[in-house]
């Protein structure tokens, strides 16, 4: 499924150091209910650098439906976002911001992203994670990273980048790009950008995050260890054994729910006054 939205002419749209400022949405989708209730519903969608929103149904990866948009979009910048991002009214206002700092600082830029983990382990940027509460360290200027959350990822099509395909599933593909772009010398930034991720959280993982977790591992086993978002790939697995330990607990002595409950209104968090 394709969904576009027509959006202002060139000269409509913001300017950022000489650069027409006009991106496009790309949202891989599996539940359409979410996505109407998150990021469809999200006030920013509305912004006049909005050229196009592409809605990516039916594959079976995240790499898959995300190099699909990288091809289809009509724009340079390119915004990927999970199904259950809620983004506020300024939300895109703040990129450029970033952006206009990033031009002036590091316009070879790699990724951006709201969230994400520097090489020493820092978590960097603001997110409302459902079921955790407001999340990361609040920063006022792109702050370098190693990985980015694949919650949301900001990229430029003219920089060769792309999604590796190999990749299996849903998971490390952000963390992926990120390591892709430091190989080619191109450094990843965590931005002060605020959003509201009203995720089901499970408390246990399924079979394809660890499936992912090994791919990632072999692949990147001379650069580790390599801090995410979720957890520390290491040489030895010491964060991988614990989290499956603890889930084990979970699931079999504790009997715990599986999962964390979505928020009905994810707008309801910006009403509080909670904006990072």
């Amino acid at each position: 499924m394709l969904c576009g939205a027509n959006g202002p002419t060139p000269q409509q749209r913001p300017v950022v150091i000489g650069i027409c400022v006009e991106l496009t949405f790309a949202i891989a989708r599996n539940n359409i209910e979410v996505l109407r209730a998150n990021t469809l519903a999200s006030p920013c969608l509305n912004h006049p650098c909005v050229a196009k929103t592409l809605i990516q149904c039916d594959f079976a990866s995240a790499a898959l439906a995300y190099n699909d948009a990288l091809d289809k979009s009509v724009t340079d910048l390119v915004v990927f976002a999970h199904q259950d991002l809620f983004f506020p009214k300024n939300w895109i206002d703040r990129v450029i911001d970033s952006i206009a700092v990033l031009n002036t600082t590091d316009p070879s830029w790699g990724i951006l992203g709201c969230f994400g983990v520097s090489a020493a382990g820092a978590h960097y940027g603001r997110v409302y994670s459902a079921g955790l509460g407001t999340i990361g360290t609040s920063i006022d200027q792109p702050t370098c990273i190693q990985t980015l959350d694949e919650i949301v990822l900001i990229m430029r099509k003219s920089s060769g980048l792309s999604f590796d395909n190999a990749l299996p599933g849903f998971h490390f593909y952000g963390a992926d790009i990120c390591m892709q772009a430091s190989e080619r010398g191109l450094r990843s930034y965590a931005i002060p950008a605020f959003c509201v991720h009203n995720t089901q959280m499970p408390l246990v993982l399924p079979p394809e995050f660890y499936q992912c977790y090994r791919q990632f591992k072999r692949k990147w086993r001379h650069r580790l260890p390599v801090h995410t978002s979720c957890i520390t790939v290491t040489r030895f697995d010491r964060e991988l054994w614990l989290r499956r330990l603890r889930e084990t607990y979970i699931a079999h002595i504790a009997k715990r729910r599986p999962e964390v409950t979505r928020l009905a209104d994810p707008g309801s968090i910006l009403k509080m006054g909670i904006d990072g």
